[in-house]
């Protein structure tokens, strides 16, 4: 690829593009993407419409947009510098209504400096998060009161700009069967309760460094 003259600004060490601070950052137009990869725009767009950097496009419009973790896998793929973006804390997003459950992720997750945690005990409450926290990982009970496991995981995997957070769904009743079905609705990984913390913290970092 060819490179271009565009460089990001920096204000207090944090890159930004268009004023904005890529630590934040989960949807990009194809000018910001060109900027932060530091080639042409028509060079994103020739990808975008290829297929090879996968996006959506805005409601209506013919305006490409391109997730965060698009992005970085993209530039992964074709050896573009990633370190723009930053190794900011991987934020946990922790959907139960069982308050024991809640303090033990808390005790074990948020006490671990790598992560930023945040709880909710509804599928309305987690909707809600989920836009304004973004979180890498949701980690779902299957059964709260108001939604089961399977429509969320469904929910999540419509909305684009979610695609690449990851989704670990925890219970204590859920058979082979209903795994399989979480699993083919969206979710990436299944957790049986009570479980092994070692277990747990392995299948964390694995999900949140994918």
């Amino acid at each position: 690829m060819s490179g271009n003259n565009g460089t990001n600004g920096h204000s207090n060490g944090k890159a930004k593009t268009n004023g904005e601070d890529l630590h934040d950052k989960q949807v990009f137009t194809t000018g910001e993407a060109a900027e932060v990869c530091k080639v042409s725009q028509q060079t994103i767009i020739r990808c975008f419409d290829a297929g090879r950097l996968k996006g959506f496009r805005v409601p209506g419009s013919r305006f490409r947009r391109i997730p965060r973790e698009e992005l970085i896998r993209f530039m992964k793929a074709n050896e573009i510098p990633t370190e723009v973006f930053g190794q900011g804390k991987k934020k946990i997003l922790v959907v139960d209504d069982d308050p024991q459950i809640v303090e033990l992720f808390k005790d074990v997750l948020g006490q671990d400096g790598r992560y930023e945690l945040q709880t909710a005990s509804t599928g309305y409450d987690a909707g809600l998060l989920t836009t304004d926290f973004k979180p890498d990982l949701m980690i779902l009970d299957y059964m709260l009161p108001d939604i089961n496991g399977n429509m969320v995981c469904k929910t999540v995997r419509k909305n684009p700009r979610l695609q690449g957070m990851k989704i670990m769904v925890v219970s204590g009743v859920v058979n082979r069967e209903e795994i399989d079905e979480l699993l083919g609705s969206g979710a990436d990984d299944f957790i049986k309760k009570p479980f092994d913390l070692e277990e747990l913290m392995a299948r964390v970092e694995s999900l949140i460094d994918a």
